[in-house]
């Protein structure tokens, strides 16, 4: 069933939440096709998510061979892959220096499985978030060289770190960095530096600029072992089986919100495949650490294994996430799977304390194009989940600010910062940073982190209003509801969310699919968990369905379908997933947005 009035779907201008709906992809309207059959939605759906017509075969089953570009394309990788070439024939001393949160702990777990594959013993070094905070330190990278090792490699971080990787240098220690945050026109010195977002880098690798760290630490290793190969190097050994990897591949990719397109949506697709096979020890202590029963699938790469190995970095031992994805030891794997957990429910905690602390202070922000929130003795492990939080409450980009004392009693904050699409929050705390108003600071267009003085805060304030603030309002002003499917109640089958998934895996750039249903009634609603608002609804073709909007008692959206719907008809639109706690499976819709039908 296909409702259009007046342009809009379901005849939807204004929403609960303000929003227009719209179709996905413009005028792409999947309803005809699911009247047509499953493989018929599917290809409508590729198509609202910009696939051609040409290339539909490959987007269809995503894999590594339709997928994996030459990795000789990125500047430096071939310099960095002679480097570690050089470094595994030679039996070098190295060490694998990582970031504290998934894509670090992933991306260094790769490159040591990697070496430990071509013989070579790598060491580890992962900072303590709190004591040295993020990015290289130039007197660890030092350390690690008086220490033996002759090469470090930085993974998830090193493209802005001019300070320490000079220091390396003047100690004779070679650094790699493979890294994919935003990088300036100037580059610090090292070995190698590749990263997709080098201002310098041709179209075709510039392309992949979505990678997150471990993506761009597996073309490496591609590269590296074809160095290898080409050197005779498996003439009497087996080449490592790079495949086997992709799980780890797949964790750092989703847990860092990287766009599910292209390359990383067969990095997933593929990397859940071998994450079901529970080949990694530590991996498969996590999920069951996790209290999962099945495959892990994309959702919980974010929700549950992610959150668990961050916990460590952010209120933990910052090494316990590399441990527990490199060791083969099932008791050590499961002691630290474990220790994990319970960080995690800690992280909660605190979590919750910071959030409702930064809420007090955002109405003072009504006025910001950009939420700037600061506190003192916020715990600077949790802020960027906070940000993300408040982002979500106030529609705007938000940095969340942790003020600690520093050595000289000056106020010193740490910042993390969450926008929204359209605006680059990474491009501007860098140019921040570079009008002398942060101490440090980077990141990407969804995500950023820096440090400040106290005494700059109104000026960062006022620096990224006066930036930001257009391409906020333009952000917020063309907010709509994006649908790929309408139907009746009766339409919600099991059988139609497998379809629907089958064009997956969902994440960002790769969204999923979001069906509207109605008109229907509330025959319940009521609040459950931490404000989740629960429903039933039944539709005029006598069919019912559960729901639910997840922390939503709060918002205009809960509120109306907690009181305003007595006696109205409504229209849903949301998420269909497959509940299977009853003996039966059956679907039910995370509500996401909601209008009046009428």
């Amino acid at each position: 069933m296909a409702i259009l009035t007046n342009g809009y779907v379901c005849g939807v201008e204004h929403s609960l939440s303000g929003r227009a709906w719209r179709w996905r992809g413009g005028n792409v309207d999947c309803a005809a096709a699911d009247e047509a059959g499953s493989a018929e939605l599917v290809t409508q759906l590729l198509l609202s998510r910009g696939v051609s017509v040409e290339d539909m075969d490959r987007h269809r089953s995503p894999t590594m061979r339709g997928f994996l570009p030459d990795p000789s394309i990125f500047a430096d990788m071939e310099n960095a892959a002679d480097r570690l070439a050089q470094a595994v024939l030679a039996r070098e001393a190295m060490t694998i220096y990582g970031d504290y949160d998934v894509d670090g702990a992933t991306s260094a777990a790769l490159m040591i499985r990697v070496l430990r594959m071509l013989g070579a013993d790598p060491g580890h070094y992962i900072p303590d978030r709190l004591l040295e905070g993020y990015g290289p330190s130039g007197e660890a990278l030092v350390r690690l060289g008086e220490q033996g090792s002759s090469l470090v490699v930085t993974v998830d971080c090193g493209a802005m770190a001019y300070e320490a990787l000079d220091m390396a240098h003047d100690a004779g220690v070679d650094v790699i960095v493979v890294d994919h945050h935003k990088c300036s026109s100037v580059l610090p010195r090292a070995a190698a530096l590749v990263n997709p977002n080098r201002l310098d880098e041709c179209d075709e690798a510039a392309a992949h600029g979505h990678l997150a760290a471990v993506g761009v630490a597996f073309l490496l290793s591609v590269a590296l072992v074809r160095k290898l190969r080409a050197r005779g190097y498996f003439a009497d050994r087996a080449e490592p089986d790079l495949m086997a990897l992709l799980d780890l591949v797949a964790l750092g990719t989703v847990a860092d919100v990287a766009a599910l397109h292209g390359l990383n949506r067969a990095f997933v697709a593929q990397g859940l495949k071998i994450m079901a096979r529970r080949q990694n020890v530590g991996l498969s202590a996590l999920i069951d650490a996790s209290r999962l029963k099945r495959a892990p699938v994309c959702s919980d790469l974010g929700f549950a294994l992610g959150p668990r190995i961050n916990a460590a970095g952010r209120i933990g031992e910052s090494t316990l996430g590399v441990r527990l994805l490199t060791t083969e030891d099932p008791e050590e794997a499961a002691e630290i799977a474990d220790r994990l957990d319970a960080l995690n429910e800690e992280r909660r905690g605190v979590e919750a304390e910071v959030q409702e602390a930064a809420e007090q202070q955002l109405a003072a922000q009504h006025n910001r194009a950009v939420v700037v929130i600061a506190g003192h003795g916020w715990h600077p492990g949790v802020i960027g989940i906070v940000a993300g939080r408040i982002k979500e409450k106030a529609g705007r980009p938000a940095l969340i600010i942790a003020m600690q004392d520093g050595d000289d009693g000056a106020l010193i904050g740490k910042g993390s910062g969450r926008s929204i699409p359209g605006v680059d929050i990474g491009a501007a705390v860098i140019a921040a940073r570079d009008a002398g108003l942060v101490m440090q600071g980077g990141g990407h267009a969804m995500a950023a982190g820096l440090t400040i003085a106290a005494e700059k805060l109104d000026a960062f304030r006022d620096f990224l209003d006066e930036r930001l603030s257009r391409d906020v309002e333009r952000a917020r002003t063309s907010l709509t509801t994006t649908i790929d499917l309408s139907l009746a109640p009766g339409g919600l089958q099991p059988a139609l969310v497998d379809t629907l998934e089958s064009a997956g895996p969902y994440g960002v750039g790769w969204p999923s699919p979001r069906v509207a249903v109605g008109p229907v009634r509330l025959v319940k609603a009521d609040v459950v968990g931490n404000g989740h608002v629960r429903i039933i609804a039944a539709g005029q073709d006598g069919a019912r369905f559960k729901g639910i909007a997840f922390r939503a008692e709060e918002t205009e959206l809960g509120q109306a379908l907690l009181h305003g719907s007595a006696g109205r008809r409504v229209w849903l639109a949301g998420r269909a997933k497959i509940d299977d706690w009853g003996r039966v499976p059956a679907v039910e819709l995370h509500v996401e947005d909601a209008a009046w039908a009428g």
